[in-house]
């Protein structure tokens, strides 16, 4: 009985997971998918947090720092503040003929016994604070980078996202482009199918001769290739935007628009490209734009070093043995209050600093105007191959209609007997080739949408 429970609960779980994996996948699913699996993004994530923290930790210099310090020393000898007198110095005491008494040892130990501080065991402690007062502009534009480090950090993860959603995007409409032309070569594989059994047909009545049954044996064995080859493609672009989305990599996956008969792709005049609004939204942009300023608060820092720096400091101290007490074997402490001032004099070594900072922030310069630059030609190579994907889409229109009407004429003259198979399998060719540049024009034109929004810096 357990046996039997056991076997069908693994057959539920596998019914499960086989109507989970094919449930259709919709763009946005496929995009939050590959969002929440992406590891570049979550890095781009802890990235962030780092640099909040990172703001929150340069905040910190404006306030008082606090600190504890102690500690505990043993000596090998203790402190003697007199020193052991010779034997032959005497103590000077003038009464009568007596100018002085020599000291027996007893009383030179004794001199030297008092003198002896006992320093053996010695214990210090105590607490100190340093609030700055000035320090030549430095903290402030540490928190000022520290900012822009914060929005940096943000804005390389919008970059990264993007990426990711065009990524994504890419391997989804792949997926939709190999199955339409799947479906497109069963249906060619279909036509050929009839026509074969046609041809073979009119070879028993004598009308067509076995050369003709031949060559559409391999027009036949042709469209089953390449009807092979439509659904490898198709299991390696479902792989592929398994693997992006974070799932198994399996072809078991389904995309809704793969469902679709027709894309729906029309030729709209497409609006023109604003080169203003892009260099306003790319976070490429920004992010050069907030490098910059980076650079910027990096020679003020640099610059903080040639002025002098001052603050305000307060201690309390204690020790065992109490200094304050000639050496008592006790705690005890005080306290004391002070100004610091710290005057750099190494002008050498700061000018060379502040050079460096000034060449960063040249170079952040240069690599924001390149930049520009380069996006201005990026928007109108995107523009130029969009427009120009929407004249092939016009054309393949056209020749699809064309092939359509002209493969409908070549089967009815084939059934009728005044069309050769040569002329009629031509047609199937050309029908094919037609209807294959159309999807490829169909998707070509979203991709190009894409990357010009993209390049616009508009919400993909």
């Amino acid at each position: 009985m357990k046996r039997i429970l056991g076997a069908m609960l693994l057959f539920i779980f596998a019914l499960n997971i086989n109507i989970a994996a094919q449930q259709l996948l919709t763009l946005e699913q496929c995009r939050q998918l590959a969002i929440d699996n992406n590891k570049a993004l979550k890095i781009a994530s802890e990235q962030e947090k780092t640099a909040y923290y990172n703001k929150k930790e340069a905040l910190s210099k404006f306030f008082p720092e606090i600190q504890f310090v102690g500690g505990y020393l043993r000596n090998q000898k203790s402190l003697h503040l007199l020193p052991m007198l010779p034997p032959e110095i005497a103590l000077p005491i003038p009464i009568g003929d007596i100018t002085s008494i020599p000291l027996d040892d007893n009383i030179r130990n004794g001199i030297y016994k008092a003198g002896e501080v006992d320093i053996k065991n010695v214990w210090a402690g105590g607490f100190n604070l340093t609030q700055p007062i000035f320090m030549g502009g430095k903290i402030i534009a540490y928190n000022d980078l520290r900012s822009y480090a914060q929005e940096l950090a943000k804005t390389m993860k919008e970059t990264q996202m993007t990426d990711v959603i065009v990524e994504v995007d890419n391997a989804y409409w792949q997926v939709v482009s190999v199955a339409n032309k799947k479906k497109l070569a069963e249906s060619y594989v279909q036509l050929m199918k009839k026509m074969d059994y046609d041809i073979s047909a009119m070879e028993e009545e004598g009308v067509a001769t076995k050369a003709d049954r031949l060559s559409v044996n391999v027009k036949l064995n042709e469209a089953e290739m390449t009807l092979t080859k439509a659904e490898n493609g198709l299991s390696l672009a479902k792989m592929l935007l398994s693997q992006i989305c974070g799932l198994p990599i399996s072809n078991a996956i389904t995309v809704k628009d793969e469902n679709l008969d027709n894309l729906g792709i029309t030729t709209d005049n497409d609006t023109i490209p604003n080169i203003d609004e892009a260099l306003a939204n790319r976070t490429e942009i920004r992010s050069l734009e907030l490098a910059t300023k980076i650079s910027g608060k990096q020679e003020k820092i640099a610059l903080a070093d040639f002025m002098p720096n001052v603050a305000l400091t307060a201690n309390y101290l204690w020790t065992n043995p109490n200094l304050s007490a000639g050496f008592e074997k006790k705690f005890d402490g005080m306290w004391n209050v002070g100004v610091i001032v710290k005057v750099p004099l190494n002008f050498f070594s700061n000018s060379a600093k502040l050079n460096v900072a000034k060449t960063e922030t040249r170079i952040k310069q240069f690599q924001l105007a390149d930049a520009k630059e380069k996006i201005t030609l990026q928007i109108n190579q995107s523009a130029y191959k969009l427009s120009e994907a929407n004249k092939k889409l016009a054309t393949t229109q056209k020749n699809t209609e064309k092939a359509d009407e002209n493969l409908r004429y070549a089967t009815v003259g084939f059934e009728e007997g005044v069309i050769s198979a040569s002329d009629v399998m031509a047609a199937h060719t050309a029908w094919l080739s037609a209807h294959s540049d159309q999807i490829d024009a169909q998707i070509d034109i979203i991709l190009c949408r894409i990357y010009l929004n993209k390049a616009l810096g508009r919400k993909l």
